[in-house]
């Protein structure tokens, strides 16, 4: 066990130097991309600053727990983008075929298309993110162990969550050969987090918190940390996060057996 961790750590290891030193090369595109990054994520700052300082409050949250909400959504968002990038880039690996060398090698597949190499350019916007994360917890001023538990124990469901979502793209890409528009697809709902799932009005909010658990992922630890979550609510959303993961990892399995090779 310990022996397997260890290389596959040293897979991803060599995996991610060889992506940074790719994504590296051309410095110019790289500085635009992640100054493109940090505009976005400055724009819908000041939307949710103007939109709460009018209204004084969005369905009963301060602005700073608004921003708190919308840091928790980026940083699940860009860390899912940082370590499972390559999924991004799957698909010409199934169309030309070259996904036959990848089943043919003594490692998992579906590692390697998941953490085929974290993406530098990511890396970056998360250490913005941890520094205002870290700066809201000493404004806020809540000392309670639990909330932080609580809220890291969700944010780590949450990205398990974002990890079977991946898997599951990259099953539809198995069958399909499509990738990129249903990573969009995702990307789109996975947007509707950037606020608190509250704002939405039923049944809209129960689709996106226990049929497709946006709400989950991206609202559930913010909530928790404010204390805004019961304790069956927390199980509830731990074994959804858990199921997720199996019912991916199950299509995972469907869709290699419906894979037709290059050389078929």
């Amino acid at each position: 066990m310990i022996n397997n961790l260890k290389k596959y750590f040293r897979v991803w290891y060599l995996l991610t130097v060889n992506s940074f030193a790719i994504s590296l090369t051309s410095k110019e595109s790289a500085f635009i991309f992640v100054l493109g990054k940090f505009i976005r994520l400055i724009f819908f700052l000041v939307f949710l600053i103007t939109l709460v300082t009018h209204t004084k409050t969005l369905q009963g949250y301060t602005l700073s727990q608004t921003i708190f909400f919308y840091l928790t959504f980026n940083l699940l968002d860009t860390g899912t983008q940082l370590f499972l990038r390559e999924v991004y880039r799957f698909r010409p690996l199934v169309v030309s075929g070259n996904f036959d060398l990848i089943l043919l090698k003594p490692s998992s597949p579906l590692f390697r298309i998941l953490a085929g190499g974290a993406d530098p350019l990511d890396l970056l916007v998360l250490i913005i993110l941890l520094f205002g994360l870290v700066a809201f917890f000493i404004l806020y001023g809540v000392t309670s162990p639990l909330s932080y538990f609580l809220y890291f124990l969700l944010l780590a469901n949450g990205f398990l969550i974002g990890v079977a979502f991946h898997i599951l793209v990259a099953g539809i890409g198995v069958i399909t050969t499509e990738i990129d528009h249903t990573i969009m697809i995702y990307r789109d709902l996975s947007s509707l987090g950037r606020v608190p799932i509250d704002v939405y009005r039923e049944p809209l909010r129960f689709l996106i918190t226990f049929i497709i658990p946006v709400g989950i992922m991206m609202s559930f630890p913010a909530k928790a940390f404010l204390g805004l979550l019961t304790w069956p609510t927390v199980f509830i959303t731990l074994s959804l996060g858990i199921l997720a993961l199996l019912f991916s990892l199950s299509f995972w399995k469907f869709s290699l057996r419906k894979y037709t090779s290059a050389s078929s």
